[in-house]
């Protein structure tokens, strides 16, 4: 605030992260939201960090919804239809590890450090991805739900085979993961996009003839190129359009949240002094378990 010259009386209201996550570092900025929001008499606006992420692309590039969302980060693996603010119909999930956290568990078995992600991406690119060949879990079945504990498992075993591992075997490790992860990645959202088709039926046209289709990716893992530049494969075959956040907008970041908080007011969709921090918060509530989709982990 000091930096943009604003105070507390020239806001509309408080956004706040107010789940899903780690219930204490959650308190602290939600009792810390509420004492500002109720000294200054400004609106308090609850925000799911998962929302936050959702909509970050209205902040970057002005697109509203209707969208299909690839929601992939540390703690999340989530398909979902964004029909608008505050609606959302999830398509798929994981039945296990989130992507990001899968990434978090390579980088640590070979060495690499954390955070995961980066570091296996960096050591990829100068990996033969062939030269493994892992699992890619859950691809071709109906429901577009995700797993990553079994191509964890397995690239810890080829690891274990050739211990201890050159450098040339790490990167080569990092890249065909990273491969396998893509390929699968892409599989789900294929399929999720049938099913995101489906529930439209028509009206996904713009009156010029132009496809209305968009796929949006977002979280923490949509920063990984080798990624974005497979989804943008997949988009373009499908006849979507693909966005993705810049690199610094992919983590959990207060801009997003801030963001995300301006949409719900503009709706006047805000929060009583009496909301308690959660730390779990489906956007889609109304969601089964993945196994109880028909799917075995």
């Amino acid at each position: 605030m000091r930096e943009a010259g604003l105070f507390f009386a020239q806001l509309s209201g408080v956004a706040v992260t107010a789940g899903p996550g780690l219930i204490g570092g959650l308190l602290v900025g939600v009792i810390s939201a509420k004492a500002i929001a109720m000294v200054h008499g400004l609106d308090l606006v609850a925000v799911n960090h998962l929302e936050g992420h959702a909509l970050t692309v209205g902040l970057t590039e002005g697109l509203a919804p209707p969208y299909l969302l690839l929601l992939v980060s540390g703690g999340h693996s989530q398909l979902l239809n964004v029909h608008d603010v505050g609606r959302y119909q999830r398509l798929g999930t994981t039945i296990d590890d989130a992507l990001g956290e899968a990434f978090d568990k390579t980088a640590k078995l070979l060495g690499l450090g954390f955070p995961g992600g980066p570091a296996v991406e960096a050591h990829a690119a100068g990996g033969d991805a062939k030269r493994f060949a892992l699992p890619r879990p859950m691809k071709g079945r109906p429901q577009p739900h995700f797993s990553f504990a079994g191509l964890k498992t397995a690239l810890r075993i080829q690891a274990g085979k050739l211990a201890p591992l050159t450098e040339q075997t790490v990167r080569d490790l990092c890249a065909s993961f990273e491969a396998a992860v893509c390929e699968t990645v892409c599989d789900r959202v294929g399929r999720a996009m049938t099913l995101y088709e489906a529930s439209y039926e028509a009206g996904l046209e713009t009156a010029g003839g132009e496809s209305a289709l968009h796929l949006v990716v977002a979280g923490g893992v949509a920063a990984n190129k080798t990624l974005r530049a497979a989804l943008g494969r997949l988009a373009a075959a499908r006849g979507y359009h693909l966005h993705a956040p810049p690199i610094n907008l992919c983590g959990d970041n207060a801009a997003m949240i801030a963001w995300a908080g301006l949409e719900r007011l503009a709706r006047n969709m805000t929060n009583e002094a009496d909301f308690s921090a959660r730390a779990r918060w489906p956007l889609d509530p109304a969601a089964p378990p993945a196994i109880g989709a028909g799917v075995k982990a």
